[in-house]
């Protein structure tokens, strides 16, 4: 390709957005040139994502975690160094063509020969592309090999005893590296160590058996059993010296009140006997090895006593001073046990006790083990190894290719631009699953860590949103997770905490989800549309149930206190009626009926005053009135409705706000319906059948239309009646306040 020439690019309008397509090689292999603001993201996680976890890992160069744009160029770069024709990739092939490897440069040519290398060990040398399963299958062959090309030698079979031993005890000393093949082998390094390891290891061993031996040959186990019991031994002296300066503390230096305490069941604790002192404490008394001592600590008090006995009396009680030169007296041979060096790690993989894996190692393999041509046979192997031609780096490189061959144009339609989401063709990388729930399936589910701390961002996207925690019992045991599903379609009506549903990953696993919060925002207009209608009957039956509740308590209460009144007084007589007090009130109902009068009058003149053509405007305007400001809220929302704020709260860095329009969402939250090709019996043998019901409806249709052409035939009539209604019923109203003085006598006639 002329690296002078521009490159054009197109771009597709896809859901609001202008896409890059990436479907040219100019395009592909000049991605570096096109710029980052036009990106639909930044970075992203490299876990968590419906993508080939190879991939992934290959793609996450540094491994901080995160996939930026300086890592996918430097794939794409490397990718088109290595194929002829990068637009392959925009069909993503289940395999790689040897023939669209490059034979024009080194790193080409190497590729292409281990290609056929490995389809050759495959015994299909008549095969013209290599797919993963080849790789794969070439790549564990050839690291089950001793030599693979790794560097590393594990303790193969193909290796002799005497190697395969060194590699053993060179593994528990100093550890070593991870072999292609999985197992724990040594490289140079760790084989160098070893040897380093054995030589000091030899020398100190001299150093010891030069060393002072006061006890002879009991010296190492006096030596083992003094640093046991050394630390209850000064303790046992120093309580000693504690009850002869203060007697009254004897019971307390004893510890007998753990002893009763600890044996109120019955039983004594091992732990507790542990703690207690080494002997019976008194005041300056010496310690006797031989009897009377903390059954835990007898066995070995016992054992130290017989290593020391030259420096014991033959009773074997110890004072403090004779503990003191015993002390002394092994000190020098201690001193030389102190110098022994622990070698460290030199690989990897750590050993896991390298001072007891040398300690097992007798004097003979010792010097066997530097003595024999091991170490060197195996630095030939692993030079050897480094040199095969078809090691397994370069079986690594062949499956990076093709990997990147297959998968690596999903990843740019994934980021580059978002055309896997917008075109509907496919799931994007981002999509992990569907949610079944309230007859709809949920397309657009991402998996979250922190329910709440997703939702305080995910709340900008102006989306509907479904947390659900999601459980699932395998035979390795139960497994939990936490989802974020988009509802894009339908009512959020019935969509409450506590809801059950399916989860279903896109390994086709059931998962048991439970909705455990809902981030409501509009849905479609259709809803909006009706929301008011139903907060209103909502309120009405909240309003009802309300005023029913209170009527009853009330009801209650009052029957309850008339009859502790009746039970505590005697009965008083009927209040005569008082007609005066109640002229007043029907002179309000009057006032009330003649408001409402008119207010119907006026309104039925001005409706029956319409040209017929005129009542579906009339209707129309009512409807608009109350549905109309919920549907324009809910379409500015709806217009603000974007993926961006719900990528952000996963983690990703998305470059523009990716809008969700109502095709779109209806096509990531699909409604239940019917087959096209089902067919509905309608003969349902639970329909309760209600002729009543029927006839009433009949009826009430008839007279709504009677009266209606009543009304139209004779609005004129209709017209002048309410207009002489309206006249009469105003000089009524004054009514009541000139019959209200006539109630002011009443009293004094009573």
């Amino acid at each position: 390709m002329d690296e002078n020439k521009q490159v054009t690019w197109a771009f597709r309008r896809l859901g609001g957005m202008d896409q890059v397509t990436l479907e040219t090689s100019g395009e592909l292999s000049r991605l570096r040139d096109l710029d980052p603001k036009l990106w639909a993201t930044l970075s992203c996680p490299a876990t968590g994502l419906e993508f080939n976890a190879q991939t992934l890992a290959l793609l996450d160069s540094d491994k901080d975690g995160r996939i930026r744009i300086p890592e996918v160029l430097d794939a794409m770069d490397w990718l088109c160094d290595r194929i002829s024709n990068p637009s392959e990739i925009v069909a993503r092939p289940e395999a790689l063509p040897l023939a669209s490897i490059r034979q024009d440069t080194p790193e080409g040519v190497k590729l292409h020969a281990t290609a056929i290398n490995v389809l050759q060990n495959l015994g299909k040398a008549d095969s013209d592309c290599v797919s993963e399963a080849d790789v794969e299958g070439a790549a564990s062959i050839a690291n089950a090999l001793l030599y693979n090309g790794d560097g590393i030698v594990p303790p193969h079979a193909d290796l002799t005893d005497e190697q395969r031993e060194f590699v053993s005890a060179a593994l528990q000393v100093v550890g070593g590296e991870l072999d292609s093949s999985g197992e724990s082998g040594v490289s140079k390094t760790c084989i160098t160590a070893f040897l380093s390891a054995l030589e000091a290891e030899k020398s100190w061993r001299k150093a010891v058996a030069e060393a002072p031996h006061p006890l002879g040959n009991s010296t190492g186990e006096a030596w083992a059993l003094a640093q046991d019991l050394k630390e209850k031994i000064s303790d046992y002296f120093l309580r000693c010296r504690m009850a002869a300066f203060a007697p009254q503390s004897v019971a307390s230096l004893n510890a007998e009140e753990v002893i009763s305490s600890s044996g109120n069941n019955g039983l004594l604790s091992h732990d507790v006997l542990e703690s207690l002192p080494l002997s019976q404490v008194k005041p300056d008394s010496p310690l006797c090895l031989k009897s009377g001592i903390n059954p835990v600590w007898r066995d070995k008090a016992c054992a130290f006593a017989a290593a020391c006995s030259s420096l014991l009396p033959e009773d074997g009680c110890m004072t403090e001073e004779a503990w003191i030169n015993i002390q002394s007296v092994l000190a020098p041979y201690g001193a030389v046990l102190a110098q022994r060096s622990i070698p460290a790690g030199a690989g990897s993989i750590a050993p896991a006790d390298p001072a007891g894996a040398l300690a097992a190692l007798s004097d003979a393999q010792v010097d066997a083990m530097l003595s024999c041509s091991a170490a060197s046979d195996l630095e030939s192997i692993i030079e050897k190894d480094l040199s095969v031609p078809s090691a397994s780096s370069d079986i690594s490189e062949l499956d990076k290719l093709v990997l990147y061959y297959r998968h690596l144009h999903r990843l740019l339609m994934n980021f580059v631009s978002f055309y896997d989401f917008y075109s509907l063709k496919r799931p994007a990388t981002f999509q992990a699953g569907t949610l079944f729930i309230d007859g709809r399936s949920c397309r657009l589910c991402l998996p979250v860590t922190d329910v709440d701390k997703h939702s305080g961002m995910a709340a900008l996207s102006q989306i509907c949103l479904l947390y659900c925690h999601c459980t699932r019992v395998t035979a390795e045991g139960s497994k939990a997770m936490n989802i974020a599903a988009a509802m894009t379609a339908g009512s959020d009506t019935f969509l409450r905490e506590g809801r059950n549903g399916v989860y279903v990953d896109d390994e086709g696993n059931d998962w048991d989800a439970t909705v455990v919060k809902v981030v409501r925002n509009p849905i479609s207009i259709k809803q909006a549309m009706w929301s008011p209608y139903l907060r209103v009957s909502q309120m009405i039956h909240d309003q009802i149930a309300k005023f029913a509740a209170d009527k009853q308590a009330k009801v209650m209460a009052g029957a309850s206190q008339k009859v502790a009144d009746t039970a505590a007084a005697p009965a008083k007589p009927a209040m005569p009626f008082d007609i005066g007090k109640s002229v007043g009130i029907f002179a309000a109902v009057g006032i009330a009926l003649g408001a409402i009068g008119t207010a119907v009058g006026s309104i039925a003149s001005m409706i029956m005053s319409l040209h017929w053509w005129q009542f579906p405007l009339l209707f129309l305007a009512i409807f608009i009135c109350i549905s109309g400001p919920s549907m324009f809220l809910a379409w500015l929302k709806l217009r603000k409705r974007t993926l961006g704020p719900l990528l952000e709260a996963s983690g990703w860095a998305v470059n523009s706000q990716l809008p969700i329009n109502q095709v779109l969402g209806r096509a990531l939250t699909k409604e239940a319906s019917l087959p096209s090709n089902s067919t509905k019996i309608r003969n349902d043998p639970l329909h309760q059948e209600s002729p009543a019901g029927k006839i009433i409806l009949a009826v009430i249709l008839a007279l709504a239309l009677l009266l209606g052409y009543l009304g139209w035939k004779y609005k004129d009539a209709v017209s002048n009646v309410m207009k002489s209604a309206v006249t009469v019923e105003q000089p009524a109203a004054p009514a009541p306040a000139a019959a209200a003085p006539a109630a002011e006598p009443a009293p004094e006639a009573k």
